[in-house]
């Protein structure tokens, strides 16, 4: 399988929405809404859970199924109210010291006019910011798109997992074929240059840890258990470190990206 076809898979209509594996992994999760600045984003899903008997805040960007509700959600292309929601919801999980969880399906945040004016690009760099120095440990798991800031705002964890046909880059393949070589029709190749398959992602030290899926149309159940587990054992870990040796760990592993050794 080459690049191309598992960004293609990465954004198939079926592949399950963060919503199911909230359902299927997290006990009693309940859902709280905007960011007490302008509204409500239901691109961004978050709220407070457990995660076998441990009380977790849990955020993620739903693209929704089905016609009508993916048009509700705006197809997971998060508004700055979303990532402002998501923000506080983190800040409140520090202050009352719940591990954060996040799940990632986005093609990136929304460009539109208003969200420019609403001040995107600044939610998204105070998430990036904040998350570097949160008190409380943070996963990160990417179960479809990973497109870009939208997918970063909520990416700056301890440990940044994927799904195996999971993909997360700096922008979409066909963004990158029209910016660098004026050409849309040569998607492929710049999907192979993005290096944005989860496989890439793992040799390169941008992933953790990749997960196993099945193919589409069979049950995502043992998936759902491996990650609940995952979760489970990792948290439990993270949890148990001091708070400085985790901001410690997260500082030098994203600094340490793209650093050339001889």
């Amino acid at each position: 399988m080459n690049a191309y076809d598992q960004v293609c898979l990465a954004r198939d209509k079926d592949r399950p929405t963060a919503a199911a594996f909230i359902d299927a992994i997290f006990e009693d999760f309940f859902e709280l809404h905007g960011d007490r600045l302008y509204g409500d984003d239901p691109a961004i899903v978050g709220g407070l859970a457990h995660l076998a008997g441990r009380p977790v805040t849990v955020i993620a960007t739903e693209k929704g199924v089905g016609t009508k509700e993916r048009i509700a959600r705006n197809f997971g292309s998060a508004n700055p109210e979303g990532y402002r929601k998501a923000l506080r919801l983190m800040k409140q999980a520090e202050k009352f010291h719940r591990p954060v969880i996040c799940f990632i399906d986005t093609a990136g945040a929304y460009c539109g006019i208003g969200a420019e004016e609403r001040g995107q690009g600044s939610a998204i760099a105070t998430n990036i910011m904040e998350m570097t120095a949160l008190r409380t440990p943070v996963i990160s798991v990417f179960i479809g798109e990973g497109g870009s800031g939208g997918a970063l705002a909520l990416a700056v964890a301890d440990q940044v997992w994927l799904l195996q046909n999971a993909v997360y880059s700096v922008l979409s393949p066909e963004g990158a074929a029209s910016i660098i070589w004026k050409d849309a029709s040569l998607v492929r190749e710049a999907a192979e240059a993005l290096c944005l398959v989860s496989a890439d992602l793992y040799r390169l030290g941008a992933a953790d840890r990749i997960f196993e899926e099945p193919p589409l149309g069979q049950s995502f159940a043992p998936l759902y258990e491996n990650l609940r587990q995952a979760l489970n054992e990792t948290v439990n870990q993270l949890v148990a470190m001091p708070v400085e040796t985790l901001l410690q760990n997260r500082y030098e592993k994203f600094r340490k990206f793209g650093r050339m050794e001889e």
